[in-house]
């Protein structure tokens, strides 16, 4: 009976907290608010469909690559051949599903894991950096990318286009994508392929006697990972309306998305998001109440809690949280 009532609590509570997270911006007191929950959103999106692999031991260090090819295709469309955002998205994703195809079969099938594989993605996040940044005819190179205006238009339009004049239509884009990545997360869990990557991720050679195809699942995975950090990084230009190699391609993007994981905790479902929400408010606190004297401060204390967390609490934040809670739970039962 307690059982049935503390899982009717829960469920209760999950659908509160949802029903504020939708009503948020029509009850916002700043425009300055919405914006951060919208980039929250957004990144927290990231860094789940990173958890997808990073939790079953693939630790990519490529997804700022994936970012970055997804926006820069779309906006290019864009700006040079007036295709709408949707469309270019289309063949941005393609591009994205690619390269993380075929790269992600050739380190799986040759047998490249751990340290080398994360070695490996950094240097496709380095080379597409360098690719951008030589095309700087066409992309802007280290000044930038700067995504074509509409203005105002019609409704319809604006989410044709995926610019609106006000921050609410991005703030449910970005909850729609969150959703859908938890969603995504929540299938992998159910499914025979949480299954076959944890005893792929405990014993590789185990898992290959007893008939598992190794490169098919973590391949399959890495696509996956790769198309929804697409969709978040269009959805983060379009956003913006601005792109810059250093800032969302290069390793320092890739390592943030790590490190957001990492700090809330990458193997439960909530992990990265808290964890994007503690960065991200970490971040925007420094800048508003200390501007430019302390900037990159914040940078400096995540790193220095993230080195932390992997001694003491490798479980992250809301793991280690939720573990303890469990382990009371259980003793209050017996």
């Amino acid at each position: 009976m307690n059982l049935q009532r503390n899982v009717l609590l829960k469920k209760s509570l999950l659908l509160l907290i949802l029903i504020l997270i939708i009503l948020f911006p029509l009850l916002s007191p700043s425009p300055y608010l919405t914006h951060i929950s919208i980039l929250i959103l957004i990144w927290s999106s990231i860094s789940t469909a990173w958890s997808y692999m990073g939790r079953f031991g693939m630790v990519s260090l490529c997804h700022g690559a994936f970012i970055g090819i997804a926006a820069y295709i779309t906006a290019i469309l864009f700006n040079y051949y007036s295709l709408i955002p949707l469309v270019g998205m289309l063949i941005g994703l393609l591009a994205v599903i690619v390269v993380a195809g075929v790269s992600g079969y050739a380190c799986f099938r040759f047998g490249i894991i751990g340290h080398y594989f994360a070695i490996t993605t950094l240097v496709i996040t380095e080379l597409v950096s360098l690719v951008i940044i030589v095309c700087r005819d066409i992309t802007g190179g280290r000044l930038g990318y700067t995504i074509n205006s509409i203005g105002p238009l019609p409704l319809y339009k604006e989410i044709i286009y995926l610019q609106f004049v006000d921050k609410t239509g991005f703030y449910y884009l970005a909850l729609v994508l969150l959703l859908l990545t938890l969603y995504i997360w929540r299938k992998i869990d159910k499914g025979k392929t949480m299954v076959g990557l944890t005893a792929i991720g405990d014993d590789e050679e185990a898992s290959s006697c007893i008939g598992l195809n190794i490169v098919r699942y973590k391949t399959a995975m890495f696509v996956i990972s790769a198309a929804i950090t697409g969709v978040g990084g269009i959805l983060y230009a379009q956003y913006t309306m601005y792109l810059n190699p250093i800032t969302m391609v290069g390793a320092g993007a890739s390592l943030s998305i790590v490190f957001k994981s990492i700090l809330g905790g990458m193997f439960t479902l909530w992990g990265p998001t808290i964890g994007t929400l503690i960065i991200i408010a970490m971040e925007e606190y420094v800048r508003v109440f200390f501007g430019a004297e302390y900037i990159g401060w914040s940078i400096i204390g995540y790193g220095i809690t993230i080195i932390i967390l992997i001694i003491f609490f490798p479980q992250g934040i809301y793991g280690t949280l939720r573990e303890v809670l469990s382990k009371r739970q259980k003793h209050r039962i017996y």
